[in-house]
């Protein structure tokens, strides 16, 4: 289980470095077209183009990220109020529902993906490869579904915590707010 623990912390890592680079650069790309319209009258073609392929690298790699920090969105006025048990029982029910949906929009994502490279779609201003960044959406989806599987697993294991989020069993490694 020790490799399992080491490559979480790796994927961790690579996520937290794409999300953080991709806003970075969706950033620069976007300003650069500002300071282009607004000063030399002209935009860059491929501005809206390259801050679309950063938000879906943001989107989707996020979702994994936020899963396992447990910062996802969540509407708990009512559950809150249930006993512990019956939270209990609702929390591995969604937990494991999610994971369940996000593998079958994994499913689809793959296909759609594989699509893209038969059909050999590129974008319209750069004419890059579209489903080289759309391969970020199964995976994304994929790593969200593991994540959610595993929030589940530690909610049937530590039967007496309510745990949110996959670092929540490992405080230590938690990141800090």
């Amino acid at each position: 289980m020790e490799w399992l623990k080491k490559w979480d912390r790796g994927q961790t890592l690579v996520e937290k470095w794409i999300i953080s680079w991709s806003i970075i650069g969706m950033t620069v790309v976007l300003l650069a077209n500002v300071i282009a319209r607004s000063f030399l009258g002209n935009s860059l073609t491929y501005a809206e183009e390259v801050g679309q392929f950063f938000l879906i690298l943001v989107t989707f790699v996020g979702l994994s990220y936020c899963a396992r920090n447990g910062r996802h969105l969540k509407m708990t006025a009512f559950v809150e109020m249930l006993p512990f048990r019956f939270r209990k029982y609702l929390v591995i029910f969604t937990t494991f529902s999610t994971s369940g949906l996000l593998f079958f929009l994994t499913y689809y994502g793959v296909r759609y993906t594989w699509f893209l490279y038969d059909v050999e779609r590129v974008t319209p201003a750069l004419r890059f490869p579209l489903y080289l960044i759309m391969l970020f959406v199964p995976l994304g989806l994929f790593f969200g579904a593991v994540q959610y599987a595993y929030e589940g697993y530690l909610n049937i294991r530590y039967a007496n915590r309510m745990i949110d989020g996959t670092l929540a069993i490992f405080p230590e490694e938690k990141e800090g707010n």
